[in-house]
């Protein structure tokens, strides 16, 4: 059996939190030979929601779960931590402007930054869900001096599996016969699905489809509103769905495998000509145990360097908002 892993899950009261919790506690995520502990950073006042999870992981009980901890301090619930989940982040409100949003959210990731450079184990590998996730990576990384800057994740597997999907529908074939289907960018409605390197069935996906108008007009604009669709249907943001991204994308960065995956990453001189210093989506195969590498073999057509170099510009124009009211509040 292998040493324990502590993992740490913030938002540990929420919904995608408890969506994933269970099924990390089964080994879906890190393996069915990995013994764990997992520790749920929530604030105060959801303590005891916390406690109810905790009781139903004991009462699972699951082989490879050996502890469960309830937090509310960042520096205790991170300590030793060899991976943590930044999952918690405070929702936008309505009328709430996105700098608002990146202003309340960013104090949080500065926090938990700081406590992870301070606490953590050296070696920790860090992926945010929190939106917006790619700009609360990069605050959370900016904090944590300490620890290796390409140990911090922000998760566009979501919308990875989200295109997979439509393509998969769009073509009449199983989601498995979708390969090299990535996601470039920031998390958000400027992402870029890239249907131009997606495979189906080993084939390029244009190829197949043979209706190219549809990826412009249908396929991207489906994808990147997705999530405001599940909202508006479902009355919630996606929640179960989430969770699964989440899984998948530590499995992927985990195992050692050259198949493609989406994945926000440092961006520090890539062949795409994207920005040094972002948390940008790029496709990355994993060389296992969190090492992760940007694909430098990926084409790229007219249509899609508009795109990526757009996503581009929004996450460069977020970081400098971010870092505006960062600054302004610490006057």
């Amino acid at each position: 059996m292998k040493p324990v892993m502590n993992v740490v899950l913030t938002g540990g009261a929420g919904q995608i939190a408890y969506s994933a919790v269970f099924r990390i506690a089964a080994g879906e995520m890190l393996g069915k030979d990995q013994p764990i502990n997992i520790r749920l950073l929530d604030i105060e006042d959801k303590k005891q929601e916390a406690a109810g999870v905790k009781m139903e992981l004991d009462d699972c009980a699951f082989p490879l779960l050996k502890e469960v901890s309830i937090h509310s301090d960042p520096m205790k619930a991170f300590e030793g931590v060899d991976l943590a989940l930044l999952i918690g982040a405070k929702p936008r409100g309505p009328g709430m402007e996105r700098s608002a949003l990146l202003a309340e959210n960013g104090k949080i990731f500065v926090e938990q930054g700081r406590a992870l450079n301070q606490v953590a184990h050296k070696n920790v590998k860090v992926i945010v869900v929190g939106n917006p996730c790619n700009t609360n990576a990069l605050i959370a990384m900016r904090e944590a001096t300490q620890l290796n800057p390409r140990n911090f994740f922000a998760m566009t597997r979501l919308d990875q599996n989200r295109a997979a999907y439509q393509m998969a529908a769009k073509a009449g074939v199983s989601i498995t016969d979708i390969s090299k289907m990535i996601v470039w960018g920031n998390h958000s409605s400027t992402q870029v699905p890239d249907y131009y390197n997606a495979k189906v069935k080993g084939k390029p996906a244009v190829d197949v489809i043979g209706d190219e108008a549809w990826f412009g007009s249908t396929f991207i604009p489906t994808v990147q509103a997705r999530g405001a669709e599940v909202i508006k249907v479902r009355g919630k943001s996606s929640a179960a769905s989430a969770a699964n991204a989440l899984i998948d994308s530590v499995r992927s960065f985990m195992v050692e495998s050259d198949e493609w995956f989406s994945l926000g990453v440092l961006s520090d001189g890539n062949p795409y000509g994207v920005a040094e210093g972002l948390i940008y989506s790029f496709p990355c195969i994993s060389r296992g145990n969190g090492e992760v590498s940007v694909v430098n073999t990926a084409k790229l057509n007219d249509d899609l360097r508009t795109r990526i170099k757009a996503s581009e510009e929004e996450l460069i124009q977020e970081r400098e908002m971010a870092m505006g009211k960062l600054a302004a509040g610490k006057r």
